[in-house]
């Protein structure tokens, strides 16, 4: 048979519920069940010590609760009246097993699924860390001409021309090769994560419009900040 509580906001319903719960830990049966977390939904704070069975209750259900959102609380108050709570005896397991299946299991076992799903967030959460991390590094670069004829001052223009995100133009200067011809030598900075030297040497630098002025390039020196 159902029981009925009602104006749980009042002290009086919640000595109702008080003598109810007297010589039981939970409404219904001898485990937390649906009609507990429907209760005490109800309930807008912890009953005081002049209540104490349902205190002990709702020191109980929300141990669960908590043990079941991690997360940590801010700390909340509703106000306003509650609608009157009506308690059924725990559902059969043949009951159990024809609800839906969108119901939510506060305390379920935790399956094989829930451990995967739960390892899968770990890695993306470091993953995600490791990138915000993510290093950065120094780069001495050779730009060499074509021949003694090639405007090196235009070859450094077309050099620093190019912008890509998490790349930094440094200091530079010319370095006699021989034959009269010079080579720029040019300082770079980059962030690992967004700039890869070899794709700007292979895709940007020895490519059209920047083959103009540049025979070839290469790392002279590589070095993490």
């Amino acid at each position: 048979m159902a029981v009925t509580f009602s104006d749980l906001y009042t002290e009086s319903g919640l000595k109702s519920l008080d003598d109810y719960l007297s010589g039981k830990t939970y409404i219904s049966g001898d485990q937390l069940t649906k009609d507990d977390v429907k209760v005490y939904a109800a309930v807008l704070e912890k009953p005081g010590e002049s209540i104490p069975n349902a205190s002990k209750w709702y020191d109980v259900v929300s141990s669960h609760l908590a043990a079941s959102f991690p997360g940590k609380a801010q700390g909340v108050r509703i106000s306003g009246k509650c609608a009157p709570v009506e308690a059924a005896p725990a559902a059969s397991a043949k009951d159990a097993a024809a609800e839906d299946d969108d119901d939510l299991d506060l305390f379920g076992d935790e399956t094989e699924e829930d451990k995967k799903a739960a390892e899968e967030r770990e890695a993306a959460k470091k993953a995600s860390s490791k990138k915000k991390e993510s290093g950065k590094s120094s780069v001495l670069l050779d730009v060499k001409p074509w021949d003694d004829e090639t405007d090196m001052k235009k070859l450094e223009e077309t050099v620093r021309s190019i912008e890509i995100p998490g790349l930094l133009w440094g200091a530079s200067k010319l370095a006699p090769v021989g034959y009269g011809i010079k080579k720029l030598q040019i300082m770079l900075t980059i962030v690992d994560d967004l700039v890869s030297v070899d794709t700007l040497i292979e895709e940007r630098l020895t490519v059209e419009p920047c083959n103009e002025y540049i025979q070839s390039c290469d790392i002279v020196a590589f070095n993490k900040i």
